[in-house]
């Protein structure tokens, strides 16, 4: 009974969005602390509040605007979720990825996610936009745990190379052509919300993580489950505290996530516009 209302709701969820939005994306991006305005840099098609979607809960983090939004980025039709909703914010694990399984169940073939993190490395500083490679998942639980759905994908789905090899390189060519600097990482995912200790961030780093952050990690392992192809950046919003002793402010994190995230926009647009193209 419990498989049957989980998947009844995807479905539903999807065939709701389906009749709202006037055109179906193979495109979705998540969008991170400090980078929803993104959504808004291109001619709006569609926008739905997160709290009229079935099945959507309410995004309570900051600067999260909890909107889902059409867009078109080079006429091609693009989701924007602005916002995410979090593990710490006491939501169920299915409900962190509620999203990303709609977004499979739309058909949607490619998923872009963003965030924001912190640096555990001295060469990549606030504002470095940082190209996920890998990542490591220390949220001590995987969205995957439970009942194994064959139709939303295999019990054990590889973890090898999560994020799209081809669509790296496109975006390494996109952004040396359009002259903007990019770094490639390793995202490691804590639960939160409290921030990392001294000693955590030095753990994290001897185990070659780049960044640290809150998010991310589960709706790649969902989106990769759904056989979705995932591509994913971070914006360093601040230096791990493995740097300096002074405490974060959210403002200092929103405040570079904005700076950077206009040319992570010109990038991502220009990946839109050829991945239709080259890949689908």
């Amino acid at each position: 009974m419990l498989k049957e209302n989980k998947m009844t709701s995807i479905n539903e969820t999807a065939a709701w969005l389906k009749e709202k939005l006037p055109q179906q994306p193979k495109f979705a991006v998540i969008l991170g602390t400090g980078l929803s305005d993104m959504a808004e840099a291109f001619p709006e098609l569609c926008k739905i509040p997160y709290t009229d979607i079935p099945g959507f809960v309410s995004s309570t983090a900051p600067s999260h605007k909890g909107f889902l939004v059409l867009a078109e980025v080079h006429k091609q039709p693009v989701l924007f979720l602005q916002g995410r909703f979090h593990y710490y914010e006491g939501y169920a694990m299915q409900q962190v990825i509620f999203p990303t399984r709609v977004l499979a169940a739309l058909g949607v073939k490619a998923l872009i996610v963003t965030n924001a993190a912190g640096s555990l490395r001295q060469e990549l500083p606030p504002g470095a936009i940082v190209q996920l490679t890998d990542h490591i998942n220390f949220m001590g639980t995987n969205p995957l745990i439970g009942h194994n759905d064959e139709d939303l994908g295999e019990r054990f789905p590889s973890m090898n190379q999560p994020y799209d090899p081809d669509y790296r390189l496109l975006c390494d060519e996109i952004a040396a052509t359009q002259g903007i600097t990019t770094h490639k990482g390793v995202y490691l995912a804590v639960t939160g919300p409290s921030l990392e200790t001294k000693a955590e961030c030095a753990a994290f780093a001897s185990w070659g993580a780049d960044l640290v952050g809150m998010s991310t990690v589960p709706e790649v392992i969902t989106a990769r489950h759904a056989g979705m192809k995932v591509l994913a950046y971070s914006i360093v919003t601040n230096y791990s505290n493995l740097f300096h002793e002074q405490a974060h402010s959210q403002e200092e994190i929103r405040h570079h996530a904005g700076i950077s995230g206009y040319q992570l926009k010109n990038i991502l647009a220009e990946f839109i516009l050829q991945a239709s193209h080259k890949f689908h």
